[in-house]
């Protein structure tokens, strides 16, 4: 069977021979068939967004094998990944360029990739396009294209990133803890069209979260890490089944009670 995402047996060790080394990843194994939604769950430490930083080759890891799509990308350099993956980040400051107007945005990013020439304006077409693209998010920016993003609050913004990571149809979507700096209310919007983009775009995503109620409540498929490798992986039915008590049962277990001191998980 082939999957989007291969992730064999990757090893990463921050300052290795030295008095901070620290073992982020142990010999992480994880694979996601295509249109799998999966959240990523555990403490602070886990390797959580380790293991996104390495899929995107934010850094290079010291074993193991990374395979996008039937491609072996473990020792391609971050910008060559990017053609494959989409990514949103904890930062709504991130993933977009502030000084730059909303259209501008998704132009940029409707081009990554693609030859670039002195002619950059943007087509009467295209302006059609992403106006229809941002009336989906219900948030009334279709008739502010030509505001500056730094303008925009922080969920408008990470609404945009969305769009503009997911505009391209990427092989893998990346999200972050995307919704960590917005508050509950704009969190679960932001989550709603989060998940809406992925289905009706029919993308592999991974999604890490601190929030257990938003893991069991999105995606078809959870992860939990600790200490640098999978320890849980659930699916379909048995994971619609689940409840926050079951998954801090499973990290007590595997933890040995460190669970009670990562107060944020229990949000």
């Amino acid at each position: 069977m082939s999957y989007m995402l291969e992730i064999k047996d990757i090893h990463k060790t921050f300052n290795a021979g030295t008095i901070n080394e620290k073992i982020a990843l142990n010999g992480v194994n994880l694979n996601l068939n295509d249109g799998d939604f999966v959240t990523i769950i555990g403490g602070n430490g886990a390797g959580k967004s380790t293991t996104l930083n390495a899929v995107a080759g934010v850094w290079d890891v010291d074993e193991g094998k990374i395979i996008i799509d039937g491609v072996d990308v473990t020792r391609l350099p971050e910008h060559k990944r990017a053609r494959y993956l989409g990514r949103v980040f904890q930062d709504p400051m991130n993933g977009t360029a502030a000084t730059m107007s909303i259209d501008e945005n998704m132009a940029i990013a409707a081009r990554r990739g693609h030859h670039r020439t002195l002619r950059w304006g943007i087509t009467r077409e295209e302006r059609e396009r992403y106006c229809k693209m941002l009336a989906t998010l219900d948030l009334g920016l279709e008739s502010r294209m030509d505001t500056k993003v730094g303008l925009l609050s922080g969920g408008q913004r990470q609404a945009i990133t969305l769009l503009m990571a997911a505009i391209q149809k990427p092989k893998l979507l990346l999200l972050d803890e995307h919704t960590a700096a917005l508050d509950p209310r704009t969190a679960k919007k932001v989550l709603d069209i989060s998940e809406r983009i992925i289905a009706e775009n029919h993308l592999t995503a991974m999604m890490v979260t601190h929030n257990m109620k938003d893991a069991i409540a999105h995606g078809n498929r959870l992860v939990m890490m600790h200490e640098g490798r999978v320890i849980y992986d659930v699916a379909g039915e048995e994971k619609m089944k689940l409840h926050v008590s079951d998954l801090m049962a499973k990290f007590e277990e595997a933890s040995g009670g460190e669970f009670a001191n990562d107060r944020m998980m229990f949000v």
